[in-house]
């Protein structure tokens, strides 16, 4: 650190620059902006990112069915069993984030909530087709074209503890993910060797 009378603070030399987390050199990491609201592509993400955006999409709809008294028809128990419940709760959540953003225009909560009116029709659809309910759940039922193999229904899961379920899904999901790009992984390590 070199002393200068003149500065109040200590400065670092150039050649040793103080480096947060976050890799920006001499800024501390309380004045970092987050960064901002992203769309989420859940067929793309790490096991590490799909792990924090399950528990953040989950408190955030824990939260919006608590505030709103949002009935079971419209977010069911399950709704993370359910990829069109998943990417619609996802979707009103980002928008949200977007809304409720200090640096956003003043209107923008007004025009959220108009979009959740139409966003809790599709949601009340969306929970209808999949067929899950306060207490049970079952896999979507997918219409099955000519020439395709049909899809085996599995039959009607007691919800019991659905904490304790959520948590195994995102377990399962994690690993899921991580075995997915460790194949991907490999496979293109083969095709570098060949």
């Amino acid at each position: 650190m070199a002393d200068n009378p003149m500065l109040p603070i200590e400065v670092p030399e150039p050649d040793e620059p103080e480096t947060t987390d976050a890799g920006f050199p001499g800024v501390p990491e309380d004045l970092l902006l987050p960064e901002p609201p992203h769309p989420i592509n859940w067929d793309l993400l790490t096991p590490e990112d799909a792990e924090r955006e399950w528990w953040a999409l989950d408190n955030w709809v824990n939260q919006l069915r608590h505030r709103y008294g949002l009935p079971v028809t419209i977010i069911p128990p399950f709704w993370h069993r359910h990829p069109e419940l998943v990417w619609e709760l996802s979707a009103l959540h980002l928008h949200w984030l977007g809304a409720y953003d200090p640096d956003q225009d003043g209107s923008a909560p007004i025009s959220w909530h108009a979009d959740f009116a139409a966003a809790r029709e599709r949601l009340r659809d969306w929970a209808a087709i999949a067929g899950t309910k306060l207490d049970s759940d079952r896999r979507t039922r997918q219409t099955v074209w000519p020439g395709e193999e049909p899809i085996g229904d599995k039959d009607e899961a007691q919800i019991t503890d659905r904490d304790k379920d959520f948590a195994a899904f995102v377990v399962q999901d994690f690993t899921r993910r991580r075995k997915s790009e460790e194949e991907f992984f490999r496979q293109l390590a083969d095709r570098d060797e060949s």
